[in-house]
């Protein structure tokens, strides 16, 4: 049988409008204020509200990166780029990993030389720099929560601005203990504890896209479940030769074999490769689906398999039956 291959109607454009909005929203709110946090860093001599500050200036950078992402997701596909230009978000996510490692190194090393060399803080400032702080961090988190989706453009979006608000409560954490304490020294150490959720939060957008970009099955999706699937429905005799995979962070794929049962014309084979389709779609979102449909198993299957596969039978496909 010849193959069917279909692409489910997309319902990201007011998602998609929604987070841009969000992403827009963020930018202007985030920017303003690092202005203000930079001049009371300077002015109250508080490396907490700089480390914050260095790391705001990579959140707006990973702002603007995700806008542009984000812009990249609404041009259309062409011939060179068949998808679109959808690992766009995955990339735009995985450079504001990069900028997360790089404002933790930078915080965490500014951190060690003041504890050797501590300095003079103004702590009443300092902690009216953070509660302000803390306000445009937290609303940009939760606007961006709402909006973000399954999207990793988001996902990455929404790290840098939770991340600044954890950020701005240590900074008032550190303000509180200059101001009652005296311990200058709480400065450094929050500035350390913040470097490292940062440190966390960016070896985990890293990782997942990776993941994409590698072409790994999504982790709200699993390979074993879509198959056992479709070979319960009554219509199916075997399936073989699968693949699950991320095209965007909020776009599954997946492409197979389909042994049908019964089939006495290639029309009622679309038809059931069309309603094999919907199950997909309705049971794991699944949006990109591409069936193989045949009356019985490839040439040089040895057996077709009754239900999913196991990963031994799953490698003996993918290395000896291509």
């Amino acid at each position: 049988m010849g193959s069917s291959h279909s692409h489910a109607g997309h319902s990201h454009g007011t998602t998609r409008e929604m987070q841009n909005r969000a992403l827009w929203i963020a930018l202007i709110a985030n920017g303003g204020f690092l202005v203000a946090e930079v001049v009371g860093g300077l002015a109250f001599n508080s490396l907490s509200l700089l480390a914050d500050a260095a790391h705001m200036t990579s959140d707006v950078a990973g702002l603007i990166i995700a806008l542009v992402a984000q812009m990249l997701l609404a041009r259309p596909a062409t011939s060179r780029h068949s998808y679109g230009f959808q690992r766009a978000e995955v990339l735009g996510a995985q450079f504001n990993g990069l900028l997360l490692l790089a404002s933790a190194g930078w915080i965490i090393y500014e951190a060690i030389n003041r504890i050797g060399q501590p300095v003079e803080i103004q702590g009443r400032g300092m902690l009216v720099i953070a509660f302000l702080g803390l306000l445009v961090n937290l609303g940009s988190a939760v606007m961006l929560a709402r909006a973000r989706g399954r999207s990793i453009n988001m996902q990455g979006a929404y790290v840098h601005m939770a991340l600044d608000a954890a950020g701005s409560v240590g900074a008032i954490i550190a303000a509180l203990a200059v101001i009652a304490f005296g311990a200058t020294w709480a400065d450094s150490a929050m500035s350390i504890a913040i470097a490292t959720l940062v440190l966390y939060s960016a070896w985990g957008l890293l990782r997942d896209t990776t993941n994409v970009l590698l072409e790994a099955a999504p982790g709200d999706v699993s390979l074993p479940e879509v198959e056992a699937a479709l070979a319960a429905d009554p219509r199916v005799e075997a399936v073989h030769h699968t693949h699950l995979w991320s095209i965007a962070s909020d776009v599954t794929a997946f492409s197979g074999h389909v042994v049908l049962r019964d089939t006495d014309s290639l029309h009622d084979a679309q038809a059931e490769g069309a309603r094999l389709k919907a199950v997909l779609a309705e049971r794991f979102q699944i949006e990109h689906a591409t069936l193989e449909l045949e009356c019985h198993p490839c040439a040089g299957d040895d057996a077709a398999h009754e239900g999913p596969l196991t990963d031994a039978d799953h490698d003996e496909h993918l290395t000896g039956n291509r």
